[in-house]
C-alpha cells in the first residue's frame, strides 16, 4: 500500500514548519510539492531528510518550483517537461520511485486571458498531452500530481458564472484537461468522490477559507495500472486551517498492493 499527496506549499522557506509537521502527522509515503520558489542548493534538504525522506528538487529563485519527497529510492526521469528546450520555468519533475513513476506538476496560471500567459498554459497543456501519450505507452503505474491551475467542472468552484473568464475555468482550459485525461487518464478524487464544492485552493483575500469560497485545481491523475490500485482519496483540509498557511491544502490518494 502507498499514500501518495500533492501540495502546492507557496514557498518551502515560508512554509517549512507546515511541511514538516504535516510529514510527522500524515507521513504521506510519496509527496508531490509545487511553488517551492528556491533554487535547488537552498532547499531545506537536511530537515526533511532528518524526518524520513528522499529530496529530489527542480526549483528555481523566486518563482515555481516542484519537489519529490519519497520514503524510497527516487531516480530523476525527467527534470523540465518536453517539448519546448526554450522553456526553463521550474515546472515539471519525473521520478522513478517506490516502483511507480510520479510526475510533480506546476501547470501556468494562465491569468490574465486572454494574453500571452495564457497561450504558453494552452502550449505546456499540449506537451503534457504529449508526454503523458508517452507514458502510456510502458503500460507501468504513474501519477500526474499536482496544481494544474484548471478547474475541471462546475461542481469545482463555488461560483462559474463568477470564475468563467479566468484562466483556470475558461473553456479551452477545460477541454485541454479532458484531452489529457480522456487518454486513460483517471481523476483519484472524483472517481471516489461524488460530492460537489469540495475545494483544494481559496484566496487568502476576501475571507475566502473562512466562507469557503474555493476552488479545486490540486488534481491526482492516474494511469490505468494505478487506478486499478486505487483504494481512498481525499482533499485534507487540516493544514489550511493552520496559522500563516499555504493558499492550497494537500490532496492524498492510496494505491493497494
Amino acid at each position: 500500500m502507498i499514500t501518495i499527496a500533492t501540495w502546492n506549499v507557496n514557498s518551502i522557506k515560508a512554509r517549512l514548519p507546515h511541511v514538516l509537521r504535516w510529514l510527522r502527522e500524515f507521513a504521506p509515503d510519496i509527496a508531490l510539492l509545487q511553488e517551492t520558489k528556491t533554487v535547488d542548493d537552498a532547499f531545506p534538504r537536511m530537515e526533511i531528510e532528518a524526518e524520513g525522506y528522499r529530496v529530489r528538487a527542480h526549483g528555481q529563485k523566486t518563482y515555481n518550483g516542484v519537489a519529490v519527497l519519497s520514503k524510497g529510492d527516487i531516480e530523476v526521469v525527467q527534470e523540465g517537461l518536453p517539448g519546448d528546450a526554450d522553456d526553463q520555468q521550474a515546472r515539471y519533475l519525473e521520478v522513478d520511485t517506490l516502483g511507480l513513476r510520479a510526475a510533480c506538476i506546476y501547470l501556468p496560471n494562465g491569468n490574465p486571458a486572454p494574453g500571452d500567459k495564457y497561450d504558453y498554459k494552452l502550449r505546456w497543456m499540449d506537451r503534457l498531452y504529449a508526454r503523458t501519450r508517452e507514458l502510456l505507452k510502458s503500460e507501468k503505474p504513474f501519477v500526474l500530481g499536482g496544481d494544474y491551475n484548471v478547474i475541471p467542472e462546475e461542481g469545482d468552484v463555488y461560483d462559474p458564472k463568477g470564475w468563467r473568464d479566468d484562466a483556470l475555468y475558461r473553456l479551452q482550459s477545460r477541454k485541454a484537461l479532458r484531452r489529457i485525461a480522456t487518454l486513460g487518464l483517471t481523476d483519484a478524487f472524483r472517481a471516489l468522490n461524488r460530492e460537489t464544492g469540495r475545494y483544494t485552493w481559496w484566496d487568502y483575500r476576501g475571507g475566502g477559507w473562512q466562507k469557503d469560497m474555493g476552488v479545486r485545481i490540486d488534481h491526482l491523475l492516474l494511469s490505468p495500472q494505478a487506478a486499478d490500485r486505487l483504494s481512498a482519496c481525499e482533499i485534507d483540509r487540516t493544514p489550511r486551517g493552520w496559522e500563516k498557511p499555504s493558499d492550497h491544502t494537500p490532496v492524498w490518494c492510496r494505491l493497494d498492493d
